[in-house]
């Protein structure tokens, strides 16, 4: 068996490949003298938007910022409550807590790890003012059920789309879903940057106009502020970069949907499936794959993490501890055992190597290492 490591994300990869473009809109940008926003960031606005299928997008800082601009564009604060699942990257629950609002969990689907649609009705109070579905590891949550309870309750969607920029759902890409969209362009993402970096995206010519004020200190005329906002700016740079990026974005997706296929077969291939859970691909939707999340035995993850990183091949758990149990959120008052599908997912998944150049050979090579893993485990049994 080959011992060549096998890395979690190829960013340095795709930089490589792109360097040329890539160095060129950087020292276009440092030319100009236009840093902060500018022209770049205004076509690169009008390119993703159009990407979307939205009539808006508004370049931030980063996907926090994103979260934050939707729930204080919203008037969203003290008093008012958000419903979030509790199985997701902590900005999604950070972002509602630091405009002063109250997160309120429902447990996730387990098979797609997205919220369940069929708990949101019996978490909804008077003070509910949105729902905050995010379209974890590249899928849409099931968006259908959750518009009908928005409509019937007369209540905001919030799209966390940070890890999901190209899903679509029964046809149409996330960026549209919601009222107000947001999106992360973290280096490992989809479409990612060399630094952090954000969008928004809104059909709403009010809620645009209202963000575009909030990015910038809550200011529409310099100097002047109609609202407490912040900077929340994207760079110039960022945008440039991504500016590159935004036309290979459908090729890269559809590598990581072939990538994904090839696990399926190799997992198969190597009889694995009574010890890996492959993901689970929501008919109605397009899986764009930011991460290959697996499920294995609670028992074996974290040992099959070590072994995996012993030889040298990038894994990752997204995420060990669920929201309602992280220090931070004690005083919501929650305990083990609230929201049980969240808790035993938090204990089972593991992400395996995902990024768009990934090999054949490097992925053989990953389920070989699974599959060594095993044998070895059942001989500890035996």
């Amino acid at each position: 068996m080959s011992n060549a490591p096998v890395p979690l994300c190829d960013i340095l990869g795709q930089y490589q490949a792109l360097q040329p473009a890539i160095d060129a809109a950087v020292l276009k940008v440092l030319g100009s003298g236009q840093a902060i926003l500018g022209p770049e960031v205004l076509a690169f606005e009008k390119e993703y938007a159009a990407y979307c299928g939205a009539k808006h997008a508004l370049g931030c800082g980063s996907g926090t910022d994103a979260l934050l601009l939707a729930l204080a564009a919203l008037d969203i604060g003290p008093g008012d409550e958000v419903i979030l699942p509790p199985f997701t990257f902590f900005a999604t629950v950070g972002s509602v807590m630091r405009v002063g609002a109250k997160p309120v969990f429902v447990d996730i689907d387990p098979l797609t790890y997205n919220i369940d649609p069929k708990l949101i009705k019996a978490a909804i109070t008077p003070r509910t003012k949105a729902i905050m579905p995010v379209h974890l590891y590249g899928q849409c949550a099931d968006m259908a059920p959750i518009a009908e309870i928005a409509k019937q309750h007369s209540l905001h969607i919030i799209e966390d789309a940070a890890q999901s920029f190209g899903a679509e759902y029964e046809g149409t890409k996330c960026g549209t879903l919601g009222v107000i969209s947001c999106f992360s362009f973290y280096p490992s993402k989809n479409i990612g940057t060399l630094g952090d970096a954000g969008m928004v995206t809104t059909n709403d010519d009010a809620l645009q106009k209202k963000m575009i004020a909030l990015r910038n200190h809550g200011s529409e005329a310099k100097y002047f502020h109609k609202y407490l906002g912040w900077n929340a700016r994207i760079d110039a740079i960022h945008a440039a970069i991504l500016r590159v990026k935004l036309p290979y974005a459908d090729a890269w997706i559809e590598g990581r949907r072939v990538a994904a296929k090839r696990y399926d077969a190799l997992i198969e291939s190597a009889s694995l499936n009574g010890f890996f859970q492959r993901p689970m691909v929501a008919q109605q939707g397009r899986h764009t794959f930011n991460q290959y999340v697996v499920r294995v035995p609670a028992s074996h993850r974290d040992a099959v993490v070590k072994y995996l990183k012993g030889e040298n091949i990038g894994c990752e758990v997204y995420y060990p501890l669920p929201l309602h149990l992280q220090e931070c959120v004690a005083g919501l008052g929650h305990a083990e055992g609230d929201f049980p599908i969240g808790e035993a997912a938090a204990k089972a998944v593991l992400a395996l190597p995902m990024f768009p150049e990934l090999t054949e050979a490097q992925q053989r090579r990953v389920i070989d290492v699974c599959a060594a893993y095993v044998r070895q485990s059942l001989r500890m049994v035996a």
